[in-house]
This record gives structure tokens, C-alpha cells and sequence, in this order.
């Protein structure tokens, strides 16, 4: 079986990368399940959460994202991020200037985030052809202070921080600048660049933790909002209800969508943050990010039936919520 670019199905995740884990070990009070981002190991006074990220897609910037997009699934699980490790891989040819501008950006992403960089690897692999950065990286909190992203409950509303494909659109109009600058302004790419501010979702998951009634948080990356609900229905054995309409498209994402013929809402969304929520607390949680300057809206609602998972439309007809079999970053990027 041949598989596509990104994450690999479910299916196989289940059938045989959960079924290879070596020892059973009493430490271990979370271990790898399907939609869930992070390990939970119990540290005798604290549990620390653990999670892993390689940045293959990005080019440009590739140290600040592995420090970020590690970040986000920390804090995912309402705790903050603070140990990082890193495996560089370069391709043959790189010279030390490379190591010195990912490194570099690595430690200005780490000093903003409050984050230690304490260990690694750095190598040159002559079969690749870009740099690769893998991210491992931990947050300590007090035992049972956390949630995860399996914790939605039938009946939660579903908040959605920011707007569909943030990483995409940064990625696109970064790496592909001098095809796009053919087709749009200055002022579209440059807005479109700088959406790379807006990839870390520490805040919002802290902020929204912080305000009370968070069952569950994730952060949508690969396959992008659509699949980033699909991961959090799976892990908690749900289904959804979403409003297609309610989700926000900045309008440089869907011009460079449209460009390329891909669906912004399966365009990777490293930047948003998908949030289940006790009903009763939703407004205040949105209200608490809005605070912060950070935009949400409730975009649909769980429900027990693992089966029913439905994208309503502006016209109130509705199919089956799509499941991304590859992000629509890599079509982009293959035409």
C-alpha cells in the first residue's frame, strides 16, 4: 500500500505503530492514542507531558517553527511548555551558516516562550534534499491539572481560536513568493508572510484553560481544521456537528486556495486551536479569549454518535465531515 505525503491513516496508526510498544512501564499514565498529541508520564510529584513534531513542509523559518509547533501541543493540554530537544538533519551540501540560522532561530523562539533547549543532534543526511527539524519537547504540571484532547463530552461546544489555515498560507507565500508575486500584490504575500506571527496557540490554550470548562484542546495541523475535529471526535468517540460558515478564512488564505485549487479548511492550521467546551462556560471562555485579543467562535457542538460527523453549509445543506487523506499543503506544493 503506497501511502500518501503527511500523517499516516489512522488505521495503520492503530493496526501497527500501537501495537509496537515495547515495555509496559507503570510510569506511563498516557501513551499514544489516535488524535491525542502528547504522552502524559508520571514524574513521582508532578506528571510531565511529552510530545513530538518533526518540521519537514518549511524552509524559511524551520527553527522558530519546531520550537512553536512543539510548543502547541504542550500546551494543548493547558500546561506550559519549558525542555526542549532537537535533531537537525541537514542535506549534503549545507554549511555551518545554516546550522547557525536554525539554531539562532530556535533560541529567539525559546526565549519568548519561556522554553530551555537541553539536548539533541545535529547531522548530514545525503539522501534528503531539504533541512529537517524533529522537536521533542515537555511541560511539567501538577498531577491530574491538565486536559487532553480525547476529554470532549457529547453535548460540549466546539470553539475554534483564530481562522483556517494559518500555517498553509505562510508556508505558501513564503516558499512559493516568486511564483505567487505573479498573480498578487505586494501587500496580499507580505500579509500572508506575516501570518507566521500568529502560530502559537500558548496563549489561547493557557487563556482558555485558565477561564474554566475546557473538556478537551487541539491543535489542527496536518489535514488542517477538518481533520484537526476529526482527531479530537476519534480520541473521545464522538461525533460533530460543524458550521461551515463559522469558520473563519482570512482573505489571503482563500486567494492563495484558490490559486491552487485546495480547500483552505484541509490546509495545515498550526495558529488555530479547536477547544471542547462545557456549554455552560463556552461564551465565557470565548469572551475570555477576546480579552486577549484573541479571536474565537463557537463553531459547532459534539454528539454520541461517533458516526454522525456533518459539515453544514452557508445554504444549510450538509454532507460528511471530509477527511483529509493528505493535507492540501502538499498538492500545493506539488504543482
Amino acid at each position: 500500500m503506497k501511502l500518501p505525503p503527511g500523517k499516516i491513516p489512522i488505521d495503520i496508526l492503530k493496526d501497527v505503530v500501537f501495537k509496537n510498544l515495547g515495555t509496559n512501564r507503570s510510569e506511563v499514565v498516557l501513551g499514544p492514542a489516535a488524535g491525542v498529541d502528547g504522552a502524559i508520564l508520571d514524574m513521582g510529584t508532578k506528571h510531565a507531558i511529552v510530545s513530538m513534531d518533526p518540521i519537514t513542509g518549511a524552509v524559511e523559518r524551520i527553527g522558530w517553527e519546531a520550537i512553536n509547533i512543539n510548543s502547541n501541543d504542550v500546551a494543548t493540554f493547558g500546561v506550559e511548555p519549558a525542555f526542549f530537544f532537537s535533531c537537525i538533519i541537514l542535506p549534503s551540501g549545507a554549511d555551518s551558516k545554516i546550522i547557525e540560522t536554525i539554531s539562532t532561530q530556535m533560541h529567539n523562539a525559546a526565549k519568548d516562550l519561556g522554553i530551555a533547549i537541553v539536548g539533541g543532534h545535529c547531522e548530514i543526511t545525503p539522501t534528503i534534499t531539504n533541512p529537517i527539524v524533529v522537536g521533542c519537547i515537555m511541560g511539567l504540571t501538577e498531577k491530574g491539572k491538565y486536559v487532553t484532547a480525547a476529554g470532549a463530552k457529547a453535548g460540549d461546544k466546539l470553539i475554534l481560536t483564530k481562522t483556517a489555515g494559518i500555517e498553509g498560507t505562510a508556508i505558501l507565500a513564503t516558499d512559493r513568493e516568486e511564483e505567487l508575486k505573479k498573480v498578487f500584490s505586494p501587500a496580499v504575500l507580505e500579509g500572508a508572510k506575516h501570518f507566521y506571527n500568529q502560530i502559537s496557540v500558548v496563549k489561547d490554550a493557557l487563556t482558555a484553560y485558565r477561564a474554566g470548562g475546557v473538556h478537551a484542546m487541539h491543535d489542527p495541523t496536518e489535514g488542517g481544521v477538518l481533520n484537526g475535529i476529526h482527531e479530537m471526535a476519534d480520541a473521545a468517540g464522538l461525533g460533530v456537528r460543524v458550521l461551515e460558515e463559522k469558520i473563519t478564512v482570512e482573505p489571503e488564505t482563500a486567494k492563495i486556495c484558490r490559486f491552487y485549487e485546495i480547500d483552505p479548511l484541509q490546509l495545515i492550521s498550526s495558529g488555530a486551536l479547536l477547544i471542547a467546551a462545557d456549554p455552560a462556560e463556552a461564551d465565557n471562555i470565548v469572551n475570555s479569549l477576546g480579552r486577549e485579543h484573541i479571536y474565537a467562535n463557537v463553531i459547532g457542538e459534539f454528539n454520541p454518535n461517533p458516526n454522525k460527523r456533518i459539515l453544514v453549509h452557508g445554504d444549510d445543506s450538509a454532507e460528511m465531515l471530509p477527511r483529509p487523506a493528505s493535507d492540501h499543503l502538499w498538492i500545493a506544493l506539488s504543482r
